[in-house]
């Protein structure tokens, strides 16, 4: 094919029109990219940003995110990214050596594009000494599960609203009202689950790992036993006993464990106290029926509340 004299500079000037009238927010890499470690981040960035972030999680929500093992596609996706949410303190132990992989030390912990949701939130069950591996899996900074606590909801997007403001200021009203929306809802639920489960105020369940601490709190229970003998060490027959001989005074009403444990063990020991065994989920998306933030809270404090009516 035979083409005239300066076509090269004809269509490469055809494209920059082409481009130059695509409005900025259609195009999809103006989206703010967004990593995050968990499926429930996840979810409150998407709730705050909507249409300007697009957001993929790392942790499968079906495993302990304790001992989850990064992909290559992670890697890949965080080489991309604007920003890396993620729960800081030590719950996420993987997080670290990921980010050191991906070559971005923007998102090493405390830098400018590293978002540790957990910088606002008040922690439970903060070491007073130095820890002791005798004691089992103690994490450092308090209690890490802090994410059962939908109060807590609160703290963590107003850091995630900062730093998407920080990065995108042309979005900085379109988060704001997103924010505002997602408050609105937040304290709707609040007041619904409130009422939902008031008669839970008070009683006593046996929790199978010590990651319960923030929803006892929330809803005024009492969790101070559990079926693992020290954090992270498996029920031992002798435990279970003890803790069999202490539920005969009919103090506890249920057992709650989160859905990745073996439930095994805790069925038949509930069967053996006579209560029944709860599964709360952690994250969204863990199962069916939460497949976003509210939905998340809706489905355990639903199956908390039938259990120890």
């Amino acid at each position: 094919m035979i083409r005239p004299k300066g076509w090269r500079s004809l269509a490469a000037a055809a494209v920059l029109m082409v481009l130059a009238a695509v409005p900025t927010a259609a195009r999809a890499a103006d989206k703010v990219q967004v990593v995050a470690t968990q499926s429930l981040l996840a979810d409150l960035v998407r709730q705050i940003g909507k249409e300007r972030v697009e957001v993929r999680h790392v942790a499968s929500p079906r495993f302990n995110v304790h001992y989850i093992q990064p992909r290559p596609s992670d890697v890949r996706a965080l080489r991309k990214a604007d920003l890396y949410v993620n729960a800081g303190l030590d719950l996420e132990a993987w997080s670290d050596p990921l980010v050191e992989a991906a070559g971005r030390p923007e998102f090493f912990r405390g830098a400018a594009r590293s978002v540790d949701v957990s910088t606002q939130v008040k922690l439970l069950k903060v070491p007073q000494t130095g820890p002791s591996r005798a004691e089992g899996d103690i994490h450092l900074y308090g209690n890490p599960h802090y994410t059962l606590d939908p109060r807590n909801a609160r703290p963590m997007c107003e850091v995630i609203l900062a730093k998407l403001k920080e990065i995108d200021p042309e979005g900085a009203s379109v988060y704001d009202a997103n924010h505002q929306a997602f408050l609105a809802k937040l304290d709707a639920k609040l007041a619904e689950w409130q009422v939902l489960c008031a008669h839970c105020s008070g009683k006593e369940v046996l929790s199978y790992h010590d990651d319960f601490e923030y929803m006892a709190d929330y809803l005024d229970l009492k969790a101070e036993r559990f079926l693992e003998p020290k954090p992270g060490v498996p029920p031992t027959p002798r435990h279970l006993q003890e803790l069999e001989e202490y539920a005969r005074s009919g103090a506890v009403k249920a057992i709650v464990m989160p859905t990745y444990f073996p439930k095994g063990i805790a069925e038949s020991f509930g069967r053996r106290i006579g209560v029944p065994v709860v599964t709360v989920a952690q994250n969204v998306g863990e199962v069916a029926e939460n497949e976003d933030y509210f939905a998340f809270f809706d489905r355990n404090l639903q199956v908390l509340a039938e259990a120890l009516k």
